[in-house]
């Protein structure tokens, strides 16, 4: 099939504009892309109605959508980057849709932001930046003073996944002990055992970590798993950091525990109560913004120069496969029980 004759149509939603980086990989490997600029579920279900893949970074896709597709000729749904939870996948496999992904591209990225949100309390940069600000250096220098070293600190990982993996290296690095968790007991240990790190369970975690990082997809399994309940497991100088999914947290929870003064602040990357994919949002964003103890970024733990690239290379990859015929990459597989409406080759 020709790359003319292959339908990409491209959702770019109102900051998911096709880079230079993006068109050019495009180009040079054939493909003949359509852009879609709208939101709205009925507008996008009538402009993918002929795709052969309908290729997404952020824009979500209901079941409206989905069955769009299934009326035509889609074979797959590529997404330019990790997470599907805006993908109604399970309808998609339904109706013999594969939906595949980028899974690797960012995970120096988020375990590099984890670690800077890390040291951001140990080191208390927030309190004594502000401090400095005011004049007030004997403020900087007492919450200075209050902090344990990295080494005499412990991480906890929920989940060990790549991102997960990247983390605990840097952490051993500062000498840091470290604790992990994951949905799969039984699952090969050989990376944790050579990095050092010790696969336990969840209250284990949650009770004996001096920072707490979210490394899982969210499902209806980790929908809101950090709850007032998990909360309470966790120390009273203990910090929380989601680079993974803002649902995963219940950020009204959240809240309440800081205000307590049950945990001792927050890193928080991801978000469930705001669409942090606009370009200005009036104050306040969401109550956590108010307090000191909560440090803010706006899904920003994936980017850099280097994870842009290897996203774009990955994402032209699954579809120069698509186009050919083959089921892309095993790992890239998001629905892997899928009986496909098209045959691909393996």
């Amino acid at each position: 099939m020709s790359g003319f004759d292959f339908k990409v149509v491209r959702l770019t939603a109102p900051i998911f504009q096709p880079g230079e980086f993006e068109l050019r990989r495009l180009a040079e490997n054939g493909f003949a892309v359509v852009q879609c600029d709208d939101e709205d579920p009925a507008a996008i279900a009538r402009a993918v109605t002929d795709a052969d893949v309908v290729a997404t970074i952020g824009t979500p896709m209901p079941r409206q959508v989905i069955d769009a597709l299934g009326k035509g000729r889609a074979r797959a749904i590529a997404r330019f980057g990790t997470g599907t939870d805006k993908i109604d996948v399970a309808r998609a496999t339904e109706l013999g849709i594969l939906v595949c992904n980028t899974p690797y591209f960012c995970v120096e990225e988020m375990a590099d932001h984890v670690m800077a949100m890390i040291l951001y309390f140990n080191r208390g940069l927030g309190p004594a930046h502000r401090a400095m600000q005011d004049g007030d250096l004997a403020r900087a220098r007492r919450f200075i003073g209050k902090t344990n070293r990295m080494s005499a600190s412990t991480l906890g990982l929920i989940g060990f996944g790549h991102s997960a993996v990247h983390a605990a290296r840097r952490a051993r690095g500062f000498g840091m002990r470290v604790l992990a968790t994951r949905s799969r007991p039984d699952a090969p240990r050989d990376e944790a055992d050579a990095l050092g790190v010790e696969m336990t369970d969840l209250d284990t975690v949650l009770r004996e970590s001096d920072y707490v990082s979210l490394h899982v997809p969210l499902t209806r399994h980790t929908e809101n798993m950090i709850d007032d309940a998990a909360l309470a497991k966790m120390k009273p100088g203990a910090v929380l950091i989601n680079t993974s999914r803002g649902k995963l947290v219940d950020e009204a929870a959240l809240y309440r525990a800081l205000m307590q003064e049950r945990i001792a602040g927050a890193g928080i990357d991801t978000w469930g109560s705001i669409d942090i994919f606009v370009d200005r949002i009036d104050p306040p964003l969401t109550p956590l913004a108010s307090l000191e103890n909560v440090i803010l970024s706006p899904h920003t733990a994936a980017a850099s120069v280097q994870a842009h690239f290897d996203m774009m290379d990955a994402g032209v990859q699954n579809l120069f496969d698509l186009r050919a015929g083959r089921m892309p990459a095993a790992a890239t597989i998001v629905n892997p029980d899928v009986r496909p409406r098209f045959p691909f080759e393996h």
